[in-house]
């Protein structure tokens, strides 16, 4: 099988940020899939399950009423392995024209007193919410994003170079 896009990052090196993951042709639309990296793989621990889940609840409610971007969003949602989202928006945009919107989400979860939809009619596992540690992630990476706004790095991906033989076999490490 193919390796997938976001399996060819090299998660020894990625730093917290906002990357491009994928982007794909639907139709006359472009799809773009973001990275929103909260923690260093492998290095930092993964988010807190409960403050990921409300992360996800208050920032997807943010992204679907910003009067500018409702129309643009397609999903946001955590990754499987807790070190950040995924943001999947309609058209092209560089992550640093996105730069704002990731800013201003993750600085609205201040301002949360309670978790958009944590009820047993709304959410899957109302009762698996942290809304104190979410605020904590929240504010942690909205003051990275700003104090790192001119570093390259939270906005290109590593990647990791494969050994390719002449058939077109390739190497990974293990």
């Amino acid at each position: 099988m193919e390796l997938i896009a976001s399996f060819s990052v090299d998660h020894t090196a990625i730093v917290p940020g906002i990357f491009i993951s994928r982007q794909d042709q639907v139709g006359n639309d472009v799809i773009t899939t973001y990275d929103i990296r909260l923690t260093r793989p492998n290095r930092e621990p993964a988010v807190d399950v409960a403050a990921m889940h409300t992360l996800e609840h208050i920032i997807a409610t943010y992204l679907r009423n910003d009067p500018d971007w409702k129309d643009q969003i397609i999903y946001w949602g955590p990754m499987g392995c807790l070190t950040g989202c995924y943001l999947i928006l309609k058209g092209g945009r560089s992550p640093r024209e996105i730069y704002e919107l990731i800013l201003k989400a993750f600085q609205s979860v201040q301002d949360a007193e309670e978790v958009p939809g944590a009820t047993a009619k709304n959410c899957g596992h109302y009762l698996m919410h942290n809304l104190g540690m979410a605020k904590w992630y929240a504010a942690r990476f909205a003051d990275y994003l700003a104090s790192n706004s001119d570093n390259p790095a939270i906005f290109e991906y590593p990647k990791t170079d494969r050994l390719v033989t002449d058939d077109g076999q390739q190497f990974f490490d293990s």
